[in-house]
């Protein structure tokens, strides 16, 4: 039991230094998953702004991690840093008609591809000339009562 209270106390004062850690321009992320950028730090509440010209006052408390510089913009702002390894990322583009062949023929084979649309209503009829009992122009389910 003993042990057990000292591991808790033990994190409850590492989350405290680590919010005292904060200072104005410092990177965070809130208990709720939200990343924003420290403003002002009070004693209880922490002006946070979460996006340009966007603020919002939370609770030290609410603060889940401050963040390294390096880490907040590489998850805010998509920054890899320095360059290191960033030319071993393949490359994107930006519609997909280029990863597809526009000419109907898969572009490994040369094969037509299926024609997957709707048939004509002419070629849904059986070839017997028999429509299997049902009335002529009515829908499955119709009848002629009134």
């Amino acid at each position: 039991m003993f042990l057990m209270t000292r591991s808790a106390k033990k994190k409850q004062q590492q989350a405290m230094q680590m919010r005292n850690q904060m200072q104005p321009g410092t990177g965070v992320r809130t208990i709720g998953g939200m990343y924003a950028t420290v403003k002002e730090v009070g004693d209880d509440t922490v002006l946070l702004e979460v996006a340009p010209g966007v603020h919002a006052v939370y609770a030290k408390n609410a603060i889940g991690a401050v963040l390294d510089d390096d880490e907040y913009n590489r998850i805010v702002h998509g920054d890899t840093g320095s360059g290191d390894g960033a030319d071993d990322l393949p490359a994107v583009p930006d519609d997909a008609s280029s990863l597809v062949a526009g000419d109907g023929t898969d572009s490994t084979d040369g094969a037509a591809k299926p024609d997957l649309t709707k048939k004509a209503e002419a070629d849904d009829a059986p070839e017997d000339g028999k429509t299997d009992g049902k009335a002529e122009g009515k829908a499955d389910g119709g009848t002629d009562a009134k």
